[in-house]
């Protein structure tokens, strides 16, 4: 796409954590390398958990010309923190947003809506498991499952089901941590020699590093140490885990992958994309 974005900010919205650094690296990560191909005015972050915060969000485009600002929840799906939390606390009236000042604040759907979520699930499936066929193997997507918000496990259901339908699997099935289907019940939900798990997440917080393989079996309860924090990592370098006859495949978090940084940029190109085409149909008379 040739629009131009130079005058424009981005805000990329993570969750955070208070207790795990490693839960804002990726949004950390994913913004150095888009602020390194100078497509935007200016890149930041924002945190719900960490600073700076939502709120400190609201100064951070006040010099350097920024006429717009274009809002990318990192979220893996819509729910609690994009349909609430994120517009309560970026003041946001809906999907653009004028400020005092004249400054248009546009707000992005999040990263977990995006249409290459099924190919990074897949990639990140084979090379967790490489070589296995896919014919012997259950994928397990999991998610968190809450119930602040019955749209949180949308994105995972869609992504199960577009896997679904292509056949390759033996079977595929969306998990969560905290709603049936749980993960904790991985051996009862599949019966083949194969098992591949890959977290729906964004980051690899103490959700993936200690929850979910504490619920899959292949950790102990974590005493929450420094040193077993330090050794976390280990959990994703010790594939294949052999428990209840199986081999149990365990992936990192997918929000981890480099290529979200595309899907962030891409967002934004797809809502300007949609409001170039609103004001067009407008100018015309086809839109009321």
């Amino acid at each position: 796409m040739a629009s131009d974005f130079g005058s424009s900010g981005l805000l990329i919205v993570g969750h955070g954590s208070t207790v795990n650094p490693d839960s804002s690296a990726p949004s950390l990560s994913h913004a150095a390398e888009i602020r390194r191909r100078g497509i935007f005015g200016d890149v930041q972050c924002c945190f719900w958990k960490e600073e700076p915060s939502m709120r400190d969000a609201l100064l951070m485009f006040q010099e350097g010309g920024i006429k717009e600002v274009y809002v990318v929840p990192n979220f893996i799906s819509e729910g609690y923190f994009t349909q609430t939390v994120i517009p309560r606390e970026l003041e946001l009236s809906g999907r653009t947003t004028e400020r005092i000042d004249g400054q248009v604040w546009n707000f992005c759907e999040p990263v977990g809506n995006h249409r290459s979520m099924t190919e990074l699930l897949l990639e990140r499936a084979r090379e967790v498991a490489p070589g296995v066929p896919e014919s012997e193997m259950s994928l397990l997507i999991v998610g968190h499952g809450t119930n602040l918000n019955d749209n949180s496990a949308i994105a995972a259901k869609r992504e199960v089901e577009a896997i679904r339908q292509l056949g390759r699997y033996a079977a595929v099935l969306n998990t969560y941590m905290e709603e049936a289907p749980l993960i904790s019940d991985w051996a009862k939900l599949t019966t083949t020699p194969h098992v591949v798990v890959v977290p729906f997440f964004i980051a690899d917080g103490l959700h993936s590093y200690e929850d979910i393989p504490v619920l899959l079996g292949i950790e102990a309860a974590p005493s929450g140490s420094a040193s077993e924090r330090q050794r976390a990592g280990e959990v994703f370098r010790h594939n294949p885990h052999h428990l209840h006859g199986r081999s149990l495949y365990y992936a990192s978090a997918i929000g981890t992958d480099a290529r979200f940084a595309d899907v962030i940029v891409e967002q934004v190109e797809s809502f300007a994309r949609d409001q170039h085409s609103i004001s067009d149909n407008f100018a015309r008379g086809l839109v009321a």
